[in-house]
């Protein structure tokens, strides 16, 4: 009988690896799990928003809420905010809530809505969450058992302090050893699976699975396997990114959303922390060069943040491709994380893609190596669907646009534009997106995401015709008086934070 997978070797720390760690160690006690970990490498640590898959994960391992919030510097996450994507205009913005349209018919909707409130934006028509977040309020009354909300909710972090909250976590109360050293090389078993790590000081580490978490650096999936990386930037321009982390007073605004500004070339997010704002200029290095991204960032600070002394501020300079492995899972290795797969950090979609593998993962680990190549199979024609809809979603936001700067036009090029969203753009014409479009359990972005996108930036763009007689009407003054009712309640993001950070550590 084939030996059972007893043994993860997980092989790269931060975001990626320590959330891994964590959940696997918490999913399957019976494992015994060892992150390797170079002491001298620093992780990216850019990934600053999720997705409300989160809050069930940190359940899941079991770390408290108020821990995780004050540990992290981290504040609540409620949607996208887009400025200026549309044309660049000041009025031109709207909202990406986390929380869907109410069920029924989405024509009868947009026909109620187009009735009843032709000039709300399409997000407050259909979600109380727009006026909450239009006002910085919490998601949730600090009374509320961990996790809960009157509204879906994800949040913003640090992710730097996120990965040592997960890595004390992780070793202290989940059981997982702790390697602090850099692979050098690897040793193949039968059938060119890995057999075993070298380590620098020449110490050998085994393992029956082992999970690249490695980042863009890929030691497994890439430098031992050579799995091949399919490059999209000829859909998603994006290769570059200035960050900085601007601090801010103790009783500035914290807002409820990412706020994702567009410019001539890109877009800026600007992420609102307790004591900081995270602050990120994307753009395509084949429109714009790095002395004119940090004018424009600069700029931005300069016009949002006038106390700030922009000149003083150092960015930091990031490239990245754009594009995800043919495989994931390959013999005895599954890449998570950037080893896997990059798209630019538009809509937060790399945690929420480590989450995800995490859940296929640990729902569906192997027996043994004899069911291995199966599961990879499976779990290979998975991800890669997850992939190409993240690819679609985020060139959604572009082709959209009626901005006339050369990027946006290139980026509504018809040949730049993926066949499956190319169809679906036809088929919206006449009617919405719906989950006929998006089948799949789990979706990353679901029909809804797809809706507060296309009736954001095209409030016009569905012939709507409703299907008999409809209550569309009523149910969406109900969502307003919902959105009355809650803002009255909710307390500011800015109280929530600070009383929950007076507290005592083990409240």
């Amino acid at each position: 009988m084939e030996r059972s997978i007893q043994n993860v070797v997980i092989v790269g720390g931060g975001t990626a690896g320590w959330l891994t760690a964590c959940v696997l160690a918490a999913r399957r006690p019976d494992l015994s799990i060892t992150l390797i970990e170079a002491p001298d490498i620093a992780s990216i640590g850019v990934g600053e928003g999720t997705w409300p898959t989160m809050r069930e994960t940190l359940a899941t391992v079991g770390i408290a809420e108020a821990e995780f919030l004050r540990a992290c510097d981290a504040s609540f996450k409620q949607g996208s905010l887009f400025c200026g994507w549309v044309d660049g205009a000041p009025s031109d913005r709207y909202l990406h809530p986390f929380s869907p349209p109410p069920h029924g018919d989405m024509r009868d909707l947009l026909a109620g809505w187009r009735t009843s409130e032709p000039v709300m934006p399409f997000a407050a028509a259909m979600t109380p969450q727009a006026a909450i977040c239009e006002r910085d309020l919490a998601p949730r009354h600090p009374a509320m058992p961990d996790y809960a909300g009157t509204v879906n909710y994800a949040y913003h972090l640090d992710a730097g302090k996120f990965a040592q909250l997960l890595a004390r976590h992780a070793t202290s109360r989940l059981g997982v050893t702790h390697i602090a050293a850099e692979v050098t090389g690897t040793v193949a078993g039968s059938g060119g699976d890995i057999m075993s790590l070298t380590l620098r000081d020449g110490a050998s580490v085994e393992g029956d699975l082992f999970v690249d978490c490695s980042g863009q650096a890929a030691l497994l999936i890439g430098g031992h396997f050579g799995v091949e990386w399919i490059d999209r930037s000829d859909v998603s321009f994006n290769d570059r990114a200035l960050v900085v982390q601007v601090p801010t007073e103790a009783d500035n605004i914290i807002a409820s959303q990412t706020v994702g500004t567009a410019h001539e070339a890109g877009w800026i997010w600007d992420i609102a922390l307790p004591t900081r704002r995270g602050v990120g200029c994307v753009y395509a290095a084949r429109f714009m060069n790095d002395a004119e991204a940090d004018a424009v960032l600069r700029n931005y600070i300069a016009a949002h943040m006038p106390k700030v002394d922009a000149a003083r501020l150092t960015p930091r300079g990031l490239s990245f491709r754009t594009g995800y492995r043919a495989r994931f899972w390959q013999n005895n290795c599954i890449a998570i994380g950037l080893s896997a797969g990059f798209i630019e950090p538009l809509e937060a979609s790399a945690i929420v893609m480590i989450e995800l593998s995490l859940r296929a993962l640990a729902d569906n680990f192997p027996a043994s190596r004899a069911s291995m190549d199966i599961h990879a199979r499976r779990f290979d024609a998975l991800f890669r669907y997850r992939w190409e809809r993240i690819v679609d979603f985020l060139k959604l936001h572009y082709v959209l646009s009626r901005r006339k700067e050369p990027y946006w036009q290139a980026q509504r090029d018809p040949t730049t534009i993926p066949p499956r969203l190319a169809e679906q753009l036809a088929l919206w014409q006449d009617q919405p997106p719906s989950t006929w479009d998006f089948p799949q359990i789990d979706e990353v972005f679901s029909a809804a995401s797809q809706q507060y996108v296309l009736y954001g930036m095209r409030p016009g763009e569905t012939a709507s015709a409703p299907r008999g007689r409809s209550d569309a009407s009523a149910r969406l003054a109900d969502i307003s008086e919902r959105a009355r009712t809650l803002v009255a309640a909710l307390p500011a993001n800015r109280a929530y934070l600070a009383a929950l950070a007076a507290q005592p550590a083990s409240s």
